[in-house]
């Protein structure tokens, strides 16, 4: 259930190791990993980067290097609030606060445009209802709230998506909603 901005993550773990956490993870979200280890060798760094880790640090280690190498990974996976997004035909522009699928406007609520904004910021990482109501409320989530479900149901029907056979957004059962494509954008 919880969604984190960035994952320190070690190889020598007691149940599996880091490598194949790294792997697992990079099945189902884009969140940015550093691998933090004693495994220096050159072997050990290169694999940790082609399986997916964004930054590979050895220890011993100086705490500000890693804080200054988190800064900088996370700065490469921010995408600015005022960006335009954009994926197979579907366009968000953040500043004009209009949303287009293959030219054509879409007729969005603040909620749906917010929802849609979020998902497609965070394509790859599974956003669960918490985090989506947090980020379009400003407020805690109650438990019984069907906000995020409602508008990512009227979301699917804008955008042609079915449950079924999902071009952008797909339900993860129990953790949340997730957006399946690749996502561009264009600081503006």
């Amino acid at each position: 259930r919880f969604q984190p901005d960035l994952i320190i993550l070690d190889i020598m773990l007691p149940d599996m190791d880091g490598f194949e956490v790294c792997k697992q993870i990079r099945q189902q979200s884009a969140v940015p990993i550093i691998m933090l280890t004693a495994r220096g060798d050159v072997m050990d760094r290169i694999v940790g980067l082609e399986i997916g880790a964004d930054d590979y640090l050895s220890k011993p280690f100086e705490p500000r290097e890693l804080v200054a190498r988190i800064q900088a990974v996370l700065r490469r996976h921010e995408i600015p609030a005022e960006a335009k997004l954009s994926c197979n035909g579907l366009a968000v522009d953040s500043q004009a606060r209009e949303a287009r699928l293959n030219g054509e406007m879409l007729t969005l609520t603040s909620t749906e445009f917010e929802v849609l904004k979020m998902l497609m910021q965070y394509a790859g990482t599974v956003l669960d209802r918490d985090r989506l109501l947090e980020h379009i409320r400003g407020i805690e989530c109650d438990a019984f709230n069907r906000t995020v479900d409602i508008a990512v149901s009227r979301l699917r029907k804008k955008l042609g998506d079915t449950i079924e056979h999902p071009t952008f957004i797909k339900t993860i059962r129990a953790k949340g909603y997730l957006f399946i494509q690749d996502v561009e954008y264009e600081k503006v």
